[in-house]
């Protein structure tokens, strides 16, 4: 489904990405972690073409993406939430998700644009605020919106930023509930998150990176109990062993910011 070859990418002076290399098989859900600036989102925006890489190569479904543009990447089918929620506040909830379908990859017009908009509210359990202003809205209905929009786009893969953070464990629950029916479906998901126990429990696989660097590729239970991982990341070796578990209690570690 992915490929990334060789990707780097430096914003002045500072390597946010070094020499990067994953493959990610259709069907799965590749969990990517790492600490505060390891550089999770900016593979993301490298991936999805807002950020140009400077080595290597982005290849999608056999389709060299490198060079972008983002609306092109989108149209092939692949699909991003963001870390900080971005609704068209002024439109409705269905106009938002509209906006998916009619820019996504079936490039929908506005009347068939409605009718997928209503089917994947229904999805997400936002069918009953389809008429009301996005603005409107709290922090777990607008994350769910923002991946009603992303879904409404069809995509082949799905970039998750982020899409539990400040949810209550309850809506967590939901959400991972929501995220596995997704992958179920045939959609192929990389998803960034600080919440530990939940995307352990969802992954198939994890990815870690460190200062920019793939540290660590492997099953959840391989890469819990790997020194590097844990050295760089986790810290305890008490709360690796333990992340196999329940979330309900964990205090997630910040969310990551600028990159």
């Amino acid at each position: 489904m992915l490929k990334l070859q060789s990707i780097s990418k430096s914003f002045g002076g500072l390597h946010v990405l070094q020499d990067v290399n994953i493959e990610v098989p259709q069907g799965t859900i590749f969990g990517l972690i790492g600490p505060n600036g390891a550089g999770k989102t900016t593979m993301f925006n490298v991936v999805n073409a807002v950020y140009p890489s400077d080595t290597g190569r982005v290849i999608f479904r056999g389709d060299d993406i490198t060079a972008g543009p983002p609306n092109r990447v989108a149209r092939l089918g692949l699909a991003r939430t963001h870390q900080v929620v971005r609704p068209l506040n002024d439109l409705t909830v269905r106009e938002n998700v509209m906006v998916g379908a009619c820019f996504g990859r079936e490039h929908k017009r506005l009347k068939d644009a409605a009718a997928v908009a209503n089917e994947v509210l229904a999805r997400v359990g936002l069918a009953d605020r389809a008429n009301q202003l996005a603005g409107s809205l709290n922090v777990a209905q607008k994350k769910r919106l923002e991946l009603a929009r992303a879904l409404a786009a069809r995509p082949y893969l799905l970039l998750l930023d982020e899409v539990l953070a400040g949810l209550n464990p309850s809506e967590v629950s939901l959400m991972v509930d929501l995220i596995k029916r997704i992958r179920d479906e045939g959609i192929t998901i990389l998803m960034i998150e600080h919440l530990m126990h939940a995307v352990m429990n969802v992954s198939d696989r994890v990815l870690v990176l460190d200062f920019g660097k793939l540290i660590a590729t492997g099953t959840p239970d391989e890469v819990v109990n790997n020194p590097q991982v844990i050295e760089a990341y986790l810290g305890d070796p008490k709360l690796a062993a333990s992340l196999m578990g329940s979330d309900e209690d964990e205090t997630a570690p910040p969310p990551a910011e600028g990159v």
